[in-house]
């Protein structure tokens, strides 16, 4: 008998082994490529996002602005990580089976053909993603970029990266392999500069601190913000109006102004883009609700920092009953209990007619610090019923902000129960396949029901 474990022991090795043989050879000929389109086609730049938060909606807004004088090729989802950048830079797709080594050659005869291809793009803008230290340094080995932008240093992934200054030596590793580095003055501590190797950087922000900044001079949830934008390149401000929500909505804009006056856009140009930026779906995203309601969709992720700040936005809103649907923030590791305390108690029963908790954390760290501060708080472990509670509580004219992460919380199907719409479009995480995942996983609440 313990013969035959230990075979099954050995071939099990042997098999991972082998896969990950398998995947350092894909891993090696991808960056290979990457290294081979940039050397064939040296007038092509490269912009990438890094940061705790705001990547998708920096990379978007970026690509916004830049499509007023260039063109532009992003990939539109999350293509973050080290075996999916290398295709969302060469613009192919994902295989759908990574095990196939047939799959895997007709993305190698792709990578050839647009590396031999007369390019049809000016710009490329890549999001990289980081899991665990070391993620965004491997990056370095073969990219070099013209730009990064760095969004922002907070609380992240905490069960790999287990303290901040880790998690800022990480984030700040791309300002470091680029050859202009692009920071958020507001949302990175002014002590991890000593992290930070290149000296050629400039700050972007929404306070007098930042280089590239943006001045409010007055704000509507239909019109956005109109104030004036902030270049060092010019003695005059540009005046725009943005229809983002949210002065930390503001922040992925403004980074999109400093990357477009580096390479060259004037401020008719960069003005003719921030007329075309909008809310990426889930993310501070405004929405009708029934009954003539506000829901701000900031569903696709949740963290401290993105959290406190979506609150704020709630709080600012002149209407006759706010509602707060949070749930848990993930991948917080150690400091999950601490961070879920510190939201709860940002709770002001003042300014909140209700806090509706989703998931487990939430409902055991955020929850009672909340009810500490004297809300009104009810817990649910499924969206659906969160939706339900709060859509049988709803005034006329209310706002709602709905905010929680991925795995596990699908706060988006809440949102769904609160909105006059009639296409899923705006939210996230809508195709079959997610669609499949979540009503397997609703449905084990039915069934304990």
């Amino acid at each position: 008998m313990r013969v035959g474990v230990v075979l099954l022991i050995d071939i099990a090795k042997s098999f991972m082994i082998e896969v990950t043989m398998f995947k350092t050879y894909i891993q090696k000929k991808l960056e290979g490529y990457v290294v081979k389109y940039f050397k064939k086609h040296p007038e092509v730049k490269l912009v990438v996002v890094t940061g705790s938060i705001g990547k998708t909606s920096t990379k978007q807004a970026i690509a916004t602005l830049l499509s007023t004088k260039y063109r532009v090729t992003m990939h539109n989802g999350n293509h973050n990580t080290e075996m999916s950048v290398p295709l969302a830079i060469l613009g192919i797709e994902y295989p759908d089976d990574v095990h196939s080594i047939t799959s895997w050659l007709t993305v190698f005869s792709a990578a050839r053909r647009r590396i031999r291809e007369a390019t049809s793009t000016d710009v490329i803008i890549a999001e990289l993603g980081a899991d665990r230290p070391g993620d965004i340094a491997r990056f370095g080995t073969y990219l070099k970029p013209d730009i990064a932008v760095v969004t922002a240093v907070t609380p992240e992934h905490m069960e790999f990266f287990k303290t901040m200054p880790v998690v800022a030596e990480e984030e700040l590793a791309s300002a470091n392999f680029s050859q202009l580095a692009i920071i958020n003055r507001d949302d990175i501590d002014a002590q991890y500069a000593t992290y930070l190797t290149n000296s050629n950087v400039d700050t972007y922000g929404t306070t007098g601190m930042a280089e590239y900044r943006f001045e409010v001079e007055d704000f509507t949830v239909e019109t956005g913000y109109k104030g004036f934008v902030i270049v060092p390149e010019y003695a005059r401000s540009i005046p725009v109006t943005i229809k983002v929500i949210g002065e930390h909505s503001l922040r992925p804009v403004m980074a999109a102004v400093a990357v477009s006056m580096k390479l060259g856009l004037i401020p008719d140009q960069v003005a003719e883009g921030l007329a075309m930026i909008k809310a990426v779906p889930g993310r501070m995203n405004v929405l009708r609700g029934i009954d003539n309601t506000i829901v701000i969709d900031d569903t696709y992720n949740s963290s401290p920092l993105a959290a406190s700040s979506a609150l704020q936005v709630l709080y600012g809103l002149q209407v006759p009953q706010r509602i707060a649907i949070l749930g848990s923030m993930n991948e917080l590791g150690d400091t999950s209990e601490e961070e879920h305390r510190k939201l709860g108690a940002l709770c002001d029963p003042n300014l909140l007619s209700y806090v509706i908790t989703i998931g487990d954390d939430a409902e055991k760290f955020l929850a009672p610090a909340a009810r500490a501060r004297g809300c009104s708080v009810k817990s649910f472990k499924s969206a659906l019923d969160a939706g339900a509670f709060a859509r049988s509580i709803t005034e006329e004219g209310a706002a709602i902000l709905v905010k929680g992460s991925q795995g596990n919380i699908y706060a988006e199907e809440a949102v769904k129960m609160l909105c006059v719409m009639s296409e899923d479009d705006e939210l996230v995480r809508q195709s079959p396949a997610w669609i499949a995942k979540k009503d397997a996983f609703f449905s084990k609440f039915s069934k304990d029901a």
